[in-house]
């Protein structure tokens, strides 16, 4: 069997700038018309990853059941995810291929932290992986975007009330812990004000410090901003997946890595960022070089200029 290959993600957090003859999706290409691939989600997720590529690469999506997928980790800190957000979302795959028996597998794996900007805001990671055995590749779609990943400590209700206003509740799920955010008693899922009501109470009776600790739900099913990102994942992943390697015909000819250079907008010195992207196939090592179709980089960009 052939070596495995990986495509790598070109989407992280920033614009995804295409140029030249993939400025605009091809859809036509989609090797995988009429294929059935699986997915394994049991958080809803298939309500937006299945309509998106049967659209675009007019493929079939097969939700697949029978496993608890947060055995795998959860966000909620009472199962730990091991490993990678990729790795988690590659397992999810396998999983979901040997229960339905099919040589195509997708999945999903969101992750969360700050922004890579200022580091001051939530930020929201979403990996969609599709494996084919068939042609022994791995293609990674990838989306990010400010979330509203938030928590408070509180003995108040009226300010556990405006916490969840300003996180979009009741549109946004809600989690309540008594005492601190790593107590194991738990209440998921809340999306009504009398449950969130009667969750604040029971944490607050249940605390030694009287207090209740709320977080956003980040579940798919229960963040709409998340799906948001899930989509636009699957969006960047149907891209790829039409990208065919002009030699091999394989899926997933795509960025895999940037030439820097871009001259400063003022100076003209040559800057860190990037002026031309290699796209390469890694199945059969096939690459061009394309330039960006930004030809100055800005002034707050060069080393010269803003030391």
């Amino acid at each position: 069997m052939a070596m495995r290959v990986m495509i790598l993600p070109t989407i992280t957090g920033v614009p995804y700038l295409r140029s030249g003859a993939d400025e605009i999706m091809n859809f036509s290409q989609s090797i995988y018309r009429g294929s059935t691939v699986a997915l394994l989600t049991q958080h809803g997720k298939e309500r937006v990853i299945a309509p998106l590529l049967a659209s675009t690469i007019d493929c079939q999506v097969m939700q697949v059941r029978g496993f608890d997928t947060d055995q795998l980790g959860t966000f909620t800190r009472d199962t730990p995810r091991p490993g990678t957000q990729l790795e988690a979302a590659r397992k999810k795959a396998r999983i979901g291929m040997e229960l339905a028996k099919l040589t195509l597998g997708l999945a999903s794996e969101g992750s969360f932290g700050p922004d890579p900007f200022t580091g001051m805001l939530s930020w929201n990671v979403e990996m969609v992986v599709w494996i084919d055995d068939t042609l022994d590749i791995e293609v990674v779609g990838v989306a990010s975007g400010a979330t509203n990943f938030a928590h408070l400590l509180t003995a108040n209700r009226e300010q556990a009330e405006a916490f969840a206003r300003t996180a979009g509740f009741p549109q946004h799920g809600l989690v309540v812990r008594p005492q601190h955010e790593d107590d194991p008693r738990i209440r998921k899922g809340m999306t009504d004000w009398e449950t969130l009501r009667d969750a604040f109470r029971w944490a607050c009776d249940e605390a030694n410090n009287g207090c209740a600790f709320l977080e956003t739900d980040m579940r798919a099913h229960m963040n709409p901003m998340r799906m948001e990102i899930i989509a636009q994942a699957t969006q960047d992943l149907a891209h790829k997946l039409c990208t065919l390697c002009p030699v091999c015909n394989t899926p997933g000819f795509q960025i895999a890595e940037h030439i820097p250079g871009l001259p400063c907008e003022d100076c003209g010195a040559p800057t860190r960022e990037a002026r031309a992207d290699i796209r390469r196939c890694t199945r059969c090592g096939h690459q061009i070089t394309v330039d960006r179709l930004v030809k100055t980089a800005p002034a707050g960009r060069c080393n010269g200029c803003n030391p």
